[in-house]
C-alpha cells in the first residue's frame, strides 16, 4: 500500500518508538521487520476519533449540561444527610470492633487508644420530598426547601482514604494522576454548545477550615486533546489571565497576529501531523473570542433583585460560592457543557461544629437558589446538578470529644452525595448504612457506578465512550462500573 508523504514522515523510527501502541515484544518484532521484512502499511486506527470531539451521544441525552459541586475535604455525612438518632445513647462509648472489622485507618487516628462514638450535635428535620421524606441537617435549611428535587445517595463508597488520591479518583475515575477528568470526558463526548466559551469551566471558593491543595490536573484533559481541559475562572482581577490586550494593541492587530501564527502552525501541522497543533490553534481562537464573551458573562449587574434573593447578597461578591453558583447558571444558560465548582475547607479533623456551620452558611442558600433558579427558567430538566466530596467522615471522634466539640477522620467506606435535575429521580433516597453510619447495608454505589450513571444521563454508554491511548482504549469508568437505574427518572 502506498502512503501519502505526510504519513511517511509521521511513521519514522523515532515517532514509531514514541507513539508505538505495541507491547515490548511487538516492538522488537517491528524492528526485525524494519531490518529485512515488509514495512508496516500504517499505524493502527483507533476505534474512536483520535482528535477533536467524539461523534456525540450514543442515545438521546436526558441532560445537556452538568454543574458539579465538589466539597473538597470530605464533608461529614453523619452531620448532614445520614440521620442516626440511635447514636445519642452511645455517646463516648467505644466503637465496637465488629463494626470497624479491621478496616484501615489513617495515620492521624491509627494511634488513638480508643475510638469514642461522636453523635452529631445537630438536629435533623424530615422534609417532604414527594415520597417517603428525607432527613437533612439543620445546617442546610434552604436545601430542605428544594428536597423534592433531590436524589440522595447514602451508600457511596470509594477506594481511597487520603485526599489526593480520593479527589483524583472522584474526578478522573482513577487514583493515579494522568487520566482525563469527568469534565474533559463530557467536553470530548458532547462537543461545544457555545462557539465563544469553553465547554468546561472551573471555579474555586476558599473555605473556613483545613484546606487541601487543588491541583490543575483535577480538571485536566489527560491524554484527550488539550482543548477539553477545564478553563479556570479566577475570583479576583480579570476572570482569565491576559483577557485584555496590552495598551496599543488593537483588536485588528490581535487578529492579524493570530492569522500569522495560524498560517505557520498549519504548515507545521501538515508536515508532522501532530494533532496537538490543531488543538492549540483551536485554543488560540477560543481565547480570542473569550476576550469578548467572558466580560459579558461575568457582568452580573443586569441580574434582577429577585435573583439575588435566591442566591443571597454574597452572590454580588466575586470569589464567593454564591457568586460562583450564579455564574454557573449563566454558563449553562450560554451552552457550556460542564461547570465544576470547588468549595474548599471541609476537612474537619477537629472543631467540626464551628467550621461546618461556616461552610454550610456559605453554600446552603446559593445551592438551593441555583436549583430554584434553574427550575424557574425551565433549565433544570436539561441540567444535572451534583453535590458531594471525595469521601465521608468517621463516626468516632478524632482527638478530644465533648458535647459541643469533636472532629472526624477520613472514612471511605460510606458517604452521601446527591443529584438534582436532568435525568435523575426526584424526591428519592437510595441506599442505607448501618446504625453507626460506618458500613453500607443496602444498595452500595461505587464511584465508577456513579460515573456510569451520570454518563448515561448525558446520553453515553460508559463502556463505549473511549479514547485510544498507548495501545489501550481508556474510559472514565476504567474496567468496572454499572448504571444504577434506580437513580434515573
Amino acid at each position: 500500500m502506498n502512503l501519502p508523504p505526510e504519513l511517511h514522515r509521521l511513521w519514522t523510527r523515532r515517532r514509531f518508538f514514541a507513539r508505538s501502541t505495541a507491547s515490548v515484544s511487538g516492538a522488537l518484532g517491528a524492528m526485525a521487520l524494519a531490518s529485512g521484512g515488509p514495512q508496516p502499511s500504517a499505524p493502527p486506527a483507533p476505534s474512536t476519533p483520535h482528535e477533536g470531539e467524539a461523534s456525540g451521544p450514543h442515545f438521546a441525552p436526558r441532560a445537556r449540561s452538568v454543574i458539579s459541586l465538589h466539597m473538597e475535604g470530605g464533608p461529614s455525612h453523619l452531620d448532614l444527610f445520614d440521620y442516626k438518632p440511635g447514636l445519642q445513647k452511645l455517646y463516648d462509648q467505644d466503637l465496637p470492633d465488629s463494626v470497624r472489622d479491621g478496616q484501615r485507618l489513617t495515620g492521624m487516628t491509627s494511634g488513638q487508644k480508643r475510638f469514642p462514638v461522636a453523635p452529631s450535635m445537630f438536629a435533623f428535620k424530615k422534609w417532604d420530598n414527594g415520597g417517603d421524606g428525607v432527613h437533612i441537617s439543620e445546617l442546610m435549611p434552604y436545601l430542605g426547601t428544594v428536597a423534592e428535587e433531590l436524589c440522595v445517595v447514602r451508600s457511596m463508597h470509594t477506594e481511597a482514604i487520603n485526599h489526593e488520591p480520593a479527589i483524583t479518583f472522584v474526578q478522573t475515575g482513577h487514583q493515579q494522576p494522568g487520566r482525563p477528568s469527568f469534565g474533559a470526558w463530557a467536553s470530548y463526548g458532547l462537543g461545544s454548545g457555545n462557539h465563544d466559551l469553553p465547554t468546561f469551566v472551573v471555579m474555586i471558593t476558599q473555605g473556613f477550615g483545613n484546606m487541601q491543595a487543588l491541583a490543575a490536573r483535577f480538571w485536566g484533559s489527560g491524554f484527550l486533546p488539550s482543548q477539553h481541559q477545564g478553563c479556570k475562572l479566577r475570583s479576583s482581577g480579570d476572570p482569565v489571565l491576559f483577557l485584555r490586550d496590552p495598551n496599543g494593541v488593537s483588536r485588528a492587530d490581535r487578529r492579524q497576529m493570530l492569522d500569522l501564527v495560524a498560517a505557520f502552525a498549519e504548515q507545521e501541522s501538515r508536515r508532522v501531523m501532530d494533532p496537538e497543533i490543531q488543538a492549540r490553534l483551536l485554543q488560540q481562537e477560543m481565547a480570542y473570542r473569550m476576550q469578548m464573551s467572558v466580560p459579558e458573562l461575568t457582568d452580573v449587574s443586569n441580574e434582577s433583585e429577585s435573583t439575588y434573593l435566591l442566591y443571597g447578597e454574597e452572590a454580588r461578591k466575586p470569589g464567593t460560592f454564591a457568586h460562583s453558583c450564579l455564574l454557573a447558571r449563566r454558563l449553562v444558560e450560554r451552552g457550556v457543557r460542564f461547570v465544576q465548582l470547588y468549595m474548599r475547607g471541609w476537612d474537619q479533623h477537629g472543631n467540626l461544629p464551628s467550621e461546618m456551620r461556616k461552610q454550610c452558611v456559605a453554600v446552603d442558600r446559593p445551592i438551593a437558589g441555583l436549583i430554584t433558579d434553574l427550575r424557574r427558567r425551565g433549565m433544570l430538566d436539561e441540567t444535572l446538578v451534583t453535590w458531594g466530596g471525595e469521601f465521608g467522615r468517621t463516626v468516632y471522634s478524632q482527638g478530644g470529644l465533648s458535647h459541643d466539640n469533636y472532629g472526624r477522620d477520613h472514612h471511605p467506606r460510606c458517604f452521601s452525595v446527591w443529584m438534582a435535575g436532568g435525568g435523575v429521580r426526584r424526591g428519592h433516597v437510595h441506599g442505607e448504612t448501618c446504625d453507626f453510619g460506618y458500613n453500607i447495608v443496602r444498595d452500595p454505589v461505587s464511584v465508577h457506578d456513579l460515573h456510569a450513571t451520570l454518563l448515561h444521563v448525558l446520553g453515553f454508554d460508559h463502556e463505549r465512550l473511549v479514547f485510544r491511548h498507548q495501545g489501550r482504549e481508556f474510559r472514565l469508568t476504567d474496567v468496572s462500573g454499572r448504571v444504577v437505574h434506580e437513580l434515573l427518572a
